[in-house]
């Protein structure tokens, strides 16, 4: 489980340059993964995405550019994140915890989350209720940090989330504790088969994984059956 609300504070924190951050941190390759995300929605012709954890909007504009006849909502439990969203011209906002939507059943074609997961009080409670607002037939896309498997990657990729990123990142933000928490969320996060694994547990079916840059990051693509 996690913090809740010591999540949202460390959010409300760094707002304001989080995406600089992100930027900074990734080397820019953040966006290469939001984009390989959002070819792969558009591929579907969705009409009614959700995006969860939406945060700074950088995913949902993403996915309208790409799907650009899609009505596309962005929903998140830190609102000082959204107001970051609105700020770069994203507005269709609501607030709204991962583990008790606000939505009717069946509400979505597709649902995407990235980086969000990880940080929710509850990861199976999160992806049942995604499960519920997704039409059957729907599909699941989940971005976000993992380790690589490599063996000469897996120690420097290590090194540098403990040892360099929350350094770098506190300086950004000036919050180097919230980055602490954010970086040793990763380690602590399933991934791979593990989190194929909890997905399925959840409901879903049809789960794929795609390791991007070299498993620093995966992006998994699940469907409601």
């Amino acid at each position: 489980m996690q913090d809740a609300n010591f999540v949202r504070q460390a959010f409300a924190n760094i707002a304001a340059r989080y995406v600089l951050a992100n930027h900074v941190l990734s080397l820019g390759i953040d966006v290469l993964w939001r984009k390989k995300t959002s070819r792969l929605v558009a591929e579907l012709e969705p009409r009614r995405i959700l995006d969860l954890a939406t945060g700074s909007g950088d995913l949902a504009q993403a996915v309208q550019a790409a799907c650009p006849t899609a009505a596309i909502l962005g929903a998140d439990f830190s609102v000082p994140m959204m107001r970051e969203a609105q700020s770069r011209h994203f507005k269709t906002l609501v607030a709204a915890d991962g583990t008790a939507l606000p939505f009717h059943d069946a509400s979505f074609d597709v649902l995407t989350v990235a980086f969000g997961l990880r940080n929710m009080a509850s990861w199976p409670l999160a992806l049942t209720e995604m499960r519920r607002v997704l039409r059957s037939g729907g599909a699941l896309f989940v971005l976000d940090f993992s380790l690589p498997t490599l063996p000469i990657i897996r120690p420097m990729y290590l090194f540098y989330l403990k040892n360099i990123m929350p350094r770098v990142a506190g300086w950004i933000t000036g919050q180097r504790a919230a980055y602490q928490y954010l970086c040793s969320s990763v380690e602590r996060f399933p991934s791979g088969a593990d989190m194929e694994a909890l997905i399925a547990s959840c409901g879903f079916d049809k789960i794929e994984t795609h390791r991007l840059s070299l498993g620093i990051a995966s992006l998994y693509v699940a469907r409601v059956p």
